[in-house]
């Protein structure tokens, strides 16, 4: 238990005392917090700034029925011609020219309708232009050809369906969103983490053989001991840059709503969000944060603890195996390749499975199978999983960490001494009987 101790303590300082260790938890964040501040800040100019669009409107009733918005904003030029609109356009720096010429029916004007830019005009401008347009030319066509366009927008009907779960909690279908796209984003995440540190313990555990090391170490260490004691060191440096990142993730999200003007309250057990007066963020913005607060984070947070420690010490003890018995990076590829394409397997799964039925079998199997579970398991959480399933789900994953740890061990055992030899299958199958 010593010698465990000393080695855990020994790959954890060496891990967290590497100035790369330390660039990749602190730059990472900021870089990826300065992205999330600068594009916010930018969009909040955007938001700001109205775009004025000149319309020339030779119909004699386009115009008059344009909307003009907070961002938007119509002017009518009267009766030039469209060079002379052009000019005059220009002249002004308008956003952009809306040329309507005038024909008998309003098919014939939609089809000959111009806009007229210096530069390349935003895709979402554009689709409220023909939007306004759309329904303008359709209800002149609902007009000509004698239908009452009151009647007929007074007989829609607008279907907005309220969502609510069995406990009555409302949901809505930005609530649908974030799940998704947050639950993805765990799973990637895992997947990236599982490679990392894996990948670490094997190149560890390759020094250690091809430079001889390993022959001291092990004259006074077992290798058991020695292999888990490596595995806990690194798990352990892992867990401490994802606390630092769940510091600065918090510390973040304080600055972030205080820079934005955004206050939160609680209502019928959920959070809601509203911007202060003044706030430059948009409606859209506040609606996703609200949802990423309404998610069930403190058992997400739990559960990434849990399935990263399960699901990177069962791969990481194949890694440290593989490790222990080939002599260089080719020979290890060999070994590598069903391990990658299981987490792939897991992968897949979870993008192909969980957005359509995060409940379903397929989802539900795969969230059992020890392989896959960490990250189909996380990519489900977010949309709601009870309890029970999960600790079911944790309790295979830890026992099958353990039986493959003694699995590892055996081979680690054997392995480490063996130098100049290519391993196989069928050779490391007989390690295992001895």
């Amino acid at each position: 238990m010593e010698h465990f101790s000393l080695i855990t303590t020994r790959e954890y300082l060496n891990k967290i005392t590497n100035k790369s260790f330390w660039l990749f938890t602190v730059l990472l964040p900021l870089f990826l917090i300065g992205i999330v501040f600068l594009l916010s800040f930018l969009s909040s100019i955007n938001n700001d700034s109205v775009k004025t669009i000149s319309v020339v409107d030779n119909t004699g009733y386009i115009y008059d029925k344009l909307d003009s918005s907070n961002d938007i904003k119509y002017s009518l030029i009267i009766d030039p011609s469209l060079e002379k609109a052009k000019e005059i356009s220009s002249q002004n720096e308008d956003y952009g020219l809306l040329y309507i010429s005038s024909f008998d029916s309003p098919g014939e004007i939609a089809e000959s309708v111009l806009f007229i830019s210096e530069n390349s005009p935003s895709l979402s401008i554009i689709n409220r232009v023909e939007s306004q347009l759309e329904r303008i030319l359709t209800n002149e066509n609902f007009r000509i050809i004698g239908l009452d366009i009151n009647e007929i927008n007074s007989s829609k009907i607008y279907l907005n369906l309220y969502q609510e779960s069995l406990d009555g909690k409302e949901t809505t279908k930005v609530d649908g969103i974030v799940k998704l796209v947050f639950g993805m984003a765990l799973g990637f995440l895992l997947y990236f983490f599982i490679f990392i540190y894996g990948s670490m313990i094997m190149m560890s555990v390759m020094e250690e053989k091809t430079s001889r090391i390993i022959e001291i170490i092990i004259s006074s260490v077992k290798p058991f001991s020695l292999m888990t004691g490596k595995i806990i060191g690194v798990s352990l440096a892992g867990l401490t840059q994802f606390l630092i990142w769940g510091v600065m993730f918090f510390v973040f999200a304080f600055f972030y709503s205080s820079f934005f003007g955004i206050s939160n309250s609680e209502a019928a057990g959920q959070v809601i969000l509203s911007s202060e007066e003044g706030s430059a963020i948009s409606s859209a913005a506040l609606e996703m944060i609200s949802a990423f607060m309404n998610l069930p984070l403190t058992n997400i947070f739990f559960a990434f603890i849990m399935y990263f420690l399960g699901g990177y010490l069962l791969y990481a003890s194949i890694f440290a195996a593989i490790g222990a018995a080939v002599d260089n990076q080719a020979d290890a590829q060999q070994f590598m390749m069903p391990i990658t394409i299981l987490v792939i397997v897991a992968l897949y799964v979870g993008v192909l499975t969980v957005p359509d039925d995060p409940n379903g079998i397929v989802a539900q199997i795969f969230s059992y199978i020890p392989f896959t579970s960490p990250i189909v398991m996380l990519m489900r959480i977010p949309n709601g999983v009870p309890i029970y399933e999960q600790l079911i789900s944790l309790t295979i994953l830890f026992s099958s960490v353990v039986f493959m740890i003694w699995i590892g061990a055996k081979i680690y055992r054997i392995g480490i001494l063996m130098y100049g030899k290519k391993v196989t299958y069928g050779e490391i199958i007989k390690w295992l009987k001895y």
